[in-house]
Order: C-alpha cells, then sequence, then structure tokens
C-alpha cells in the first residue's frame, strides 16, 4: 500500500475526482470542526490591515472593513494568524512539494501564447499575472468572498452569489483567452 501511495504523490497530475474527494473532505471538516468555510481572502485582508495598524492603528480600528477582521472585542478574538493563514501557507508549501515531487519542469517565465501577444518581456508578463489577480481578487471580495470561498464554499452551499462570481470569472477568462489569441494572429 505504500509503494502505491507513495506513487499517486509523484504522478505529475492527479486525478480531479480524487482531488475534488479530498477537497470536500476538508470543506466537511472545516465546516464541522471550526463553523467556517473554506477561504483564502480573508487573509490578504488581514494580513493588508495588520501592515496598515503597524503604522497607523486607528485607521485599522475605525475602518469598519478591517475592524471586522483584524479588531478584537470581549466576545470575539481576530488574530492575524489563524487557522486561514496557515492553509494560505500550506497551499503555497503543497503545491511547491507536489511540482517537485510529480517531477513537472520548470514553468517557462513567458509562455509563447502571452510572448506572440505581448513580447517576451519577464517584467510585463509578471505585472500583467499581477494586475490579474488583483481584479480577480477585487471582484471576488466585491462578490462577498474569494475564488476558492466562491468556487468551493459556496458552490457547496448552493450560493447564488458563487454561481454568479464563478460564471463571470469564467466568461471573463474566455475574453481574456480570445484577446490574447486574436493579438497573437494579429502580431
Amino acid at each position: 500500500m505504500k509503494l502505491k501511495w507513495q506513487c499517486q504523490l509523484t504522478k505529475p497530475a492527479w486525478s480531479p475526482y480524487v482531488v475534488g474527494v479530498g477537497i470536500g473532505v476538508l470543506s466537511w471538516i472545516t465546516f464541522g470542526l471550526m463553523d467556517k468555510a473554506l477561504g483564502t481572502s480573508t487573509t490578504m485582508v488581514r494580513a493588508a490591515g495588520a501592515i496598515e495598524g503597524a503604522v497607523a492603528r486607528d485607521h485599522v480600528e475605525s475602518n469598519a472593513y478591517f475592524a471586522k477582521y483584524l479588531v478584537s472585542t470581549a466576545d470575539k478574538a481576530n488574530p492575524v494568524v489563524d487557522w486561514q493563514f496557515a492553509l494560505v501557507i500550506m497551499l503555497i508549501a503543497g503545491a511547491f512539494l507536489a511540482r517537485k515531487l510529480g517531477g513537472a519542469p520548470k514553468p517557462e517565465a513567458v509562455p509563447q501564447t502571452w510572448a506572440a501577444a505581448f513580447g517576451p518581456s519577464k517584467a510585463r508578463r509578471y505585472l500583467g499575472a499581477f494586475l490579474g489577480g488583483v481584479l480577480l481578487l477585487f471582484g471576488a471580495r466585491l462578490a462577498g468572498g474569494c475564488t476558492s470561498g466562491h468556487g468551493i464554499s459556496g458552490g457547496l452551499q448552493l450560493a447564488v452569489s458563487s454561481y454568479l462570481f464563478m460564471a463571470a470569472m469564467f466568461a471573463s477568462g474566455i475574453a481574456a483567452a480570445m484577446l490574447l489569441l486574436r493579438r497573437r494572429k494579429a502580431g
């Protein structure tokens, strides 16, 4: 059995069914034991508020958005580092470990499709990826969650806002891909 388990960990791609079941079980655990839904964007809000609070504590405490996630009260503790923060760190560590164990080649800094549409500049590619992530996170927070929160937890709870967000995310992704490919053909 150990050999089979090791083989699963060293595959370059895992079965989406196995991963889906794993995420479902993890969701049950977080709902059951912590009364919380899986999600990661609140960690970013807490980190931003903690950094801002280091230089302007009064502003963070008076800002309703930051106060909701950072200001502790007699009946509620809001630490910056919590289980969700650990989840974000472990997602990064797990992705790194999976890439190493699976033997995946190092990803190219500038994919050919991007280079054909926007040129070979790494800086432009990284800036584009960062701005795309910022827009996605902004839209998800505007919809009341994050991509993982809407896509996993919201979907499991049959939340209409989650399905609307996921539809908008896929539609904008398709539009962005079409734009990239159109620029590639024109160039």
